[in-house]
């Protein structure tokens, strides 16, 4: 099944599950804490399906999580080939590494984060952003569930003074996230100087039984590798951005430090 075919599957059937139950959008919308529109934008593939949606509308439905199910499934289908190889390490991982020199990780974004850096390509349609934030968010579930990956994220202090009015939320989220056990922030101070990682981007998910798959970007596209020679490069890097980095407690007091200078005066 085409994945445009697939969304339109999830859609027909949330029509037909609530039509089952003879419930008018207006009363879904109101169990479900949406807008009639919404339920309608979402219905004529105006809105897309995302995992609140999916979630409620299972709650609602008593549809035993078919359409979270669904829609995992429609997101998975979507992505790229070759992004796919890096979805499963990702999800299977036991630990995760990731290093951007000016972005905050994917998986620790905020919802009006990820919608503004996947807005950095002006030719890319608005209907397909928010399929690319809805798939985003999903992923980030992998930090939520029983048994998560051990998460270390190293980002470089430039990538946290951003003068946007988002930056504040994605703060709060940020110290949020690093109060949990798994997940471990370092930042690279600005007075650390030139280091290894300003070559580029790259995450390292680590499997179960210890393989290693690096996804490193730049502007043109993405790719994923696990080769040794590939794998044993990007391990000494993450060597060496993580050996400039502070600890994690001289970390967090940086990221409040800059989090109280976006506060409203």
């Amino acid at each position: 099944m085409e994945h445009e075919d697939a969304f339109a599957f999830i859609r027909d059937q949330l029509r037909r599950q609530r039509a089952l139950r003879g419930m008018p959008q207006e009363e879904f919308g109101k169990r479900s804490n949406y807008s009639a529109s919404t339920v309608s934008a979402v219905e004529t593939g105006t809105r897309p399906v995302d995992m609140p949606y999916a979630t409620r509308a299972d709650e609602i439905l008593e549809t035993g999580g078919l359409f979270v199910s669904l829609l995992k499934a429609a997101q998975r289908d979507s992505e790229p080939t070759w992004f796919k190889r890096w979805l499963d390490a990702e999800r299977t991982a036991t630990q995760l590494r990731n290093y951007h020199p000016t972005l905050i990780p994917g998986l620790l974004q905020t919802e009006n984060y990820a919608r503004a850096v996947l807005s950095f390509d002006a030719t890319r349609p608005e209907e397909e952003v928010e399929k690319l934030v809805a798939s985003r968010l999903a992923r980030q579930e992998i930090l939520t569930r029983d048994h998560p990956p051990l998460m270390i994220a190293v980002l470089d202090e430039a990538a946290l003074r951003r003068p946007d009015a988002i930056m504040a939320e994605q703060f709060a989220h940020l110290l949020r996230m690093a109060e949990r056990p798994y997940v471990q922030l370092h930042i690279i101070p600005a007075d650390a100087g030139l280091h290894v990682g300003y070559s580029g981007q790259f995450a390292l998910a680590r499997s179960a039984d210890g393989n290693w798959v690096g996804t490193l970007e730049n502007q043109l596209t993405d790719f994923v590798v696990g080769d040794e020679e590939s794998i044993g490069t990007l391990l000494a890097r993450w060597e060496g951005v993580r050996g400039v980095a502070l600890p994690q407690d001289q970390s967090l007091a940086l990221l409040k430090e800059v989090e109280s200078q976006h506060a409203p005066q």
